[in-house]
């Protein structure tokens, strides 16, 4: 392949586009939030909570809109025996904001919290947001891995330039804009970043489409011509592992801390909802070029193209069919656009995974966990440190290890199975506890694990209803490889498990406690009898946002200092409705 100075070209400018935004925004919005009295750390992780219509719209919708999701959806939509029929990403995570939107941007949004996992430290305490955040932290890792990955693979199909460097400066580029500008920087180069994918893409389709070896996309796509029809279908056997892996998008999409850290900086929770709603239209419009490109792979001659008479799926390409395209089907100058645009997709993602990693472990492990008397610029510090390292960590990965998609799938299963329940517990099930927390979190835990993960080749230990052997063969190798496929929607139901036993657990010891049938010296997680401790959060500010109810209240001893208290009660985290609320002192003082 002979190097392309022109796609280096197009590359470095566009890098020095996305690198020039992420200062400006950081330049433009350095005192941002200081005036409200906000820290210089919460700035970094939500900004002033001012990110208006437009820019929030953007950003929100760079949730998923990145390398994976338009690659992937292009993928699926190729493949012979999927199609667009298996090729649930845009609606399933298109659905998935708007349930966020309808039922857990608001109440996040006005309780005034700051990363996902305050809830969980709030009502359970520090050593269970210890264990959420070790999900949480694998989903936003690999994932950043994952994409950084699918890039270098990208820029070895279009341009013969050293992979690993290429990764590793596209790293650097958004390490350095995400350590500058935090939130602000990101938002602001997510504008650009899906300005560039959409237009990138959509200069591209025309071209592929008018190629003569691309048969009408409208026949191929119920005849079978090259391959079968690329619009696929749902066969009556795989309609619950169907139903499993939708869920799994829809549901398990919510609990990110991508999503929530775009929420939390919304500049109201009417805002947040708004901005949820655009952004599941934006991940469906956006889908659309991948669909399409997809659909034209499917609908090639490839003996026509420079490819050659071997189709990609029988050389184990399916997961490059974009860039394939864009390399055989468009004029070099156009593939380079489309290229501008993955690489688009790819930081877009990776910079608010990093982000997200960072902020939940400068506040939730190491200020409200280790260092409550820690201050804002020791945050601020703790978060540059840890962006860095995450971000490292994730370059590393993309570049050393041979299964981070496998590592992706399966972490994302455990935000699903796991974080999901649990989010649903403590924002509206009334009476949960640290109790049934870890009794959801383990019985999610072995459930989904017993269920095996092929991407990785782990083996199963718990065969559910209808599991069969699966003949898998890499034709590039001729090796054979079998695997068993769970069709049983095992998933959901451990989701559905783990939620259960943390209401069902929570119960269960509240009434061991409070009967007296276990004595209260027995209570070592103080979930029970010192209900809703100072370690969790003050108790007027509980019973304010009708999270306990007065008859709930027990004794509490006193343990921690009045710098983590005070995290949880500051003036302007109460919700709008405690300000209206009948019990809330300043209605009663009126």
């Amino acid at each position: 392949m002979a190097f392309h100075a022109e796609g280096v070209a197009a590359i470095v400018i566009f890098y020095l586009l996305i690198l020039f935004v992420g200062i400006w925004a950081a330049w433009k919005n350095k005192n941002s939030g200081v005036e409200e009295g906000a820290g210089r750390s919460e700035t970094i992780m939500v900004g002033g909570r001012d990110i208006g219509l437009f820019v929030g719209a953007f950003t929100m919708t760079a949730t998923w809109v990145g390398g994976g999701y338009i690659n992937g959806t292009a993928e699926y939509v190729y493949l012979p025996g999927h199609g667009l029929a298996w090729a649930q990403a845009p609606f399933g995570y298109a659905m998935s904001l708007v349930v966020g939107g309808l039922f857990f941007a608001k109440p996040m949004r006005s309780r005034g919290y700051v990363t996902m996992l305050d809830p969980f430290q709030q009502l359970y305490g520090k050593r269970m947001g210890g264990l959420l955040f070790i999900p949480a932290l694998m989903g936003e890792i690999f994932w950043s891995a994952a994409i950084l990955s699918a890039l270098g693979a990208t820029l070895s199909v279009i341009v013969d330039i050293n992979i690993n460097m290429s990764v590793i400066i596209s790293a650097l580029i958004a390490i350095f804009y995400t350590l500058v500008g935090g939130v602000y920087s990101v938002a602001y180069t997510d504008v650009v970043q899906l300005f560039c994918i959409f237009a990138g893409l959509w200069i591209s389709v025309p071209f592929a489409l008018s190629n003569p070896a691309v048969s009408d996309i409208g026949v191929t796509a119920v005849k079978e011509l090259y391959q079968d029809p690329w619009l696929g279908e749902i066969e009556s056997s795989a309609k619950w592992m169907w139903a499993d892996n939708f869920c799994l998008l829809m549901l398990g999409g919510i609990p990110w801390q991508v999503y929530f850290q775009r929420v939390l900086s919304a500049s109201s929770a009417t805002y947040a909802q708004v901005l949820s709603f655009l952004a599941a239209f934006g991940c469906l419009v956006m889908a659309v070029p991948s669909v399409l490109i997809g659909a034209i792979g499917a609908s090639t001659d490839w003996n026509q193209t420079s490819y050659g008479p071997i189709p990609p799926m029988k050389k184990d390409q399916s997961e490059m069919i974009l860039p394939i395209v864009l390399q055989h089907l468009c004029p070099p100058y156009v593939s380079f656009f489309g290229l501008g645009a993955v690489s688009a997709a790819v930081m877009s993602s990776a910079d608010s995974s990093i982000l997200s990693a960072s902020s939940m472990f400068a506040r939730n492990i190491y200020q409200l966990a280790f260092r409550q008397s820690a201050s804002d610029s020791e945050i601020v510090w703790v978060m540059r440190i840890t962006i860095f390292v995450f971000g490292v960590v994730a370059t590393a990965m993309a570049l050393l290890t041979g299964t981070v998609y496998g590592l992706w799938y399966l972490s994302s299963d455990l935000v699903y199975v796991i974080i999901f329940p649990q989010l649903l517990s403590v924002l509206f099930v009334r009476g949960t506890n640290t109790y049934g927390s870890v009794a959801g979190y383990i019985f999610g835990l072995i459930l989904r694990i017993g269920g095996g993960e092929p991407y990785l080749k782990l083996p199963p230990f718990i065969y559910y209803p209808g599991w069969e052997v699966k003949e898998v063969v890499h034709h590039t190798t001729e090796e054979v490889e079998h695997l068993v496929l769970q069709k049983f929607p095992f998933k959901t139901m451990s989701m559905l498990a783990s939620f259960l036993s943390n209401v069902a657990f929570s119960y269960l010891f509240k009434y061991l406690f409070e009967s007296g049938t276990l004595s209260a010296k027995y209570d070592f997680l103080d979930a029970v009898v010192a209900k809703h401790s100072a370690e969790i959060m003050d108790r007027t500010t509980l019973v304010n946002r009708n999270i306990i109810g007065l008859n709930e209240m027990a004794p509490v001893r006193p343990r921690l200092s009045v710098t983590l208290a005070s995290t949880f009660t500051r003036r302007e985290t109460l919700t709008e409705e405690d300000e209206s609320s009948p019990e809330s002192p300043e209605h009663e003082n009126k």
